[in-house]
């Protein structure tokens, strides 16, 4: 009779227990191959008759002894530490949903953490303005110049859309210590500026009479850019009680899935509506599991809702809405003009072009922002008002010295770059690549100068210089890109933006004028 390696199992168990010949003693087998006590006595655990019933299927070749090893393999795994993190969340949020609301749940992050507020804060912002670039190069590569072209625009809009629904506010609340208006104000103010400014993305699709494709793509990523303005009011809300990198968290949580998912989702189905809608649903679920549940969280609960204070917002925060919104506008025009008149394609060009130019305003702006209010306080100061005097000269300088390090490096390596990541060719598109980075120094010029105008608080006074400059935005590209094309573009946007920089300085010089006469009447 040959020995089976069961048989060579049931033996060795059988010594170790005493048994001589398991085959003949005790009775090895049962009927319907059960196991019998004589041969496996009580001593044995569960467990360990588990293992030789495992060890035994593989040592036979059973055609179940991988699928066992691979359900132990998992069951002895311990879990990574992304799914232990995404686990502990979704635990404490449903405990929150039924422990009695989320503000009444203890916050679990500490406050005053500098460094990791510097850290993350950079971090969701760089994510956050690299989108746009990095999904025009997917679009172009994945679908052509034409479809990233509708989303481009698509997107363009979206940001005044955000722009509409952020309202100016994010600075007012981040200021507001002592709470004077609730975060329930703030949130109701966010939201009822959301629903009008989607509504104003969805009446202006209607009005140029979009296709349904194209009003696909618009509707996905103006809801994922009223997404990134509502949430706006959470991190607001998160810096307000000094915990800065729990909202760069969210950003770049929000940011980056965006990102991920409108790039898995194109690279499946090469439909540029579908990916869209993802983007605007991967927002949204962003907002709704991890945003806002953050921030009611980890702050104090908030004070009832006021109509009043929700008024007083609206009031209080609509002279720097309207600036901003109409800088934006003056810097959108010629996109917007290309549209009705040049091919779709053009609007990738020229944002494309435009987003070297873009480094330029984010590189300044990470470098004066963080001292605002340090210049604040040097203002305040009438005996250093010459050394406030020489930081705006050394900033203007360093606008300038980055402006040409960045046009010497368009005019070597950059297009043959730029043709390389977005697969097509810029050779053609040289010079006005040049023209879009001085356009691009000019843009920041204006971003520090405009800065320096509200650290004297004397915002108010440049909405007539906006005004002004958005009427040329209305008529002078519509005149130079029917004559010139794409050039037009560019050269409209370049000679709108030198027009409104020049009308800031001069309106700089008066105020400085009006200031000096105010403190010293009997001055020459």
């Amino acid at each position: 009779m040959s020995i089976t390696p069961i048989d060579s199992i049931r033996r060795a168990i059988a010594r170790r227990n005493g048994v001589t010949d398991p085959t003949v003693s005790g009775g090895a087998h049962g009927q319907g191959g059960r196991i019998e006590n004589g041969l496996f006595p009580a001593s044995h655990t569960a467990e360990e008759l588990a293992r030789i019933q495992e060890l035994s299927q593989r040592n036979a070749g059973g055609p179940d002894s991988s699928q066992a090893t691979r359900r132990r393999r998992e069951r002895d795994r311990e879990p990574g530490p992304v799914r232990r993190m995404v686990n502990a969340w979704w635990n404490r949020l449903l405990g929150a949903v039924y422990g009695g609301g989320f503000s009444m749940q203890e916050a679990e992050y500490e406050e005053h953490a500098t460094r990791r507020d510097y850290l993350w804060n950079t971090l969701g912002t760089a994510v956050w303005g690299i989108a746009f670039p990095l999904l025009t190069i997917v679009s172009t590569q994945l679908v052509g110049a034409e479809e990233a072209g509708k989303f481009s625009i698509a997107f363009v809009t979206g940001t005044l859309i955000m722009i509409a629904c952020n309202y100016g506010v994010r600075n007012f609340q981040v200021s507001d210590i002592d709470e004077k208006t609730s975060f329930a104000s703030y949130q109701l103010n966010r939201w009822i500026c959301g629903a009008l400014a989607l509504a104003c993305g969805l009446v202006y699709s209607s009005a140029r009479g979009y296709d349904a494709q194209m009003a696909t793509i618009g509707l996905g990523v103006y809801l994922y850019k009223v997404i990134d303005g509502i949430a706006d009011v959470y991190e607001g809300r998160l810096q307000q009680a000094d915990k800065l990198y729990l909202a760069g968290m969210s950003q770049t949580l929000r940011s980056a899935g965006v990102i991920a998912v409108f790039s898995v989702a194109l690279l499946l189905t090469r439909s540029m509506p579908i990916a869209a809608m993802a983007m605007g649903v991967t927002a949204i679920a962003s907002l709704v599991l991890v945003t806002a549940p953050l921030a009611l969280l980890e702050t104090e609960k908030s004070r009832r809702v006021s109509l009043r204070e929700v008024g007083h917002l609206f009031a209080q925060c609509a002279p720097l809405f309207g600036a901003l919104f109409l800088f934006n506008l003056i810097e959108s025009m010629p996109k917007f003009v290309m549209e009705g008149t040049l091919a779709y394609k053009y609007q990738l060009y020229f944002n494309a072009l435009f987003f070297p130019a873009q480094a330029i305003l984010l590189s300044i702006g990470f470098i004066y922002k963080p001292q605002l209010l340090r210049l604040s306080s040097i203002w305040a100061n009438p005996r250093k008002r010459r050394r406030f005097d020489l930081i705006i000269i050394a900033v203007m300088a360093l606008i300038v010295a980055i402006t040409g390090v960045c046009a010497a490096f368009m005019a070597g390596p950059g297009i043959p770059l730029m043709s390389f990541m977005y697969g097509l060719s810029f050779e053609r598109y040289r010079t006005l690549a040049l023209l879009m980075v001085v356009a691009g120094g000019v843009t920041a010029a204006i971003d520090f100068i405009y800065a320096i105008i509200t650290v004297l608080r004397h915002a108010g006074d440049v909405t007539k210089i906006y005004l002004i400059c958005f009427a040329v935005s209305v008529v002078l590209p519509v005149i130079l890109i029917n004559l010139l094309g794409p050039m037009g573009a560019v050269v409209s946007y370049l000679a709108i933006m030198a027009l409104l920089l020049v009308l800031l300085i001069i309106e700089y010089a008066h105020i400085r004028q009006r200031i000096e006469r105010d403190r010293n009447p009997y001055g020459a």
